[in-house]
């Protein structure tokens, strides 16, 4: 068997009212980590001005960094500056996002068992939970 040492892995960008994201982010991301459903690789904090301009804060580097106590991070800088400014490009001005890098740690195992047996994924497509819920309501 492969013994893989990260399953796959997701980098998402999220929105949020106001300027940063309450205690709510962090208490969810504790509480996926603790129950070892993902793994935390990289959390980067990005947000653009009225007049458009992109700042882009690494989570170390937050003064308030206090919101999000004991999130340990795997691979600090796995999300490049590039790919920051890519996932940011359609950030409309007066808003804020984060950039966190997640490994699927619930799917190691699966992806050691496939890559061992031969198999490899040739699709993946994740529909977000928002489009699922109103499709199943609109068909319910």
């Amino acid at each position: 068997m492969a013994d893989f040492t990260y399953g796959p892995v997701e980098i998402l960008l999220i929105s949020f009212d106001g300027d940063r994201p309450g205690a709510a982010l962090g208490e969810a991301l504790t509480d996926l980590i603790a129950e070892k459903t993902i793994t935390l690789l990289d959390l980067i904090f990005v947000s653009r001005s009225a007049e458009g301009d992109l700042r882009i804060v690494e989570v170390e580097d937050l003064p308030e960094k206090a919101q999000l106590p004991d999130l340990a991070l795997g691979e600090l800088g796995l999300a490049g500056l590039d790919d920051v400014e890519e996932l940011a490009a359609e950030l409309p001005p007066g808003t804020s996002a984060a950039v966190l890098v997640v490994e699927l740690a619930w799917a190691r195992h699966f992806a050691s068992e496939l890559a061992a047996s031969g198999g490899a994924v040739l699709h993946q497509e994740r529909i977000p939970a928002a489009v699922v819920n109103a499709v199943l309501d609109a068909a319910g």
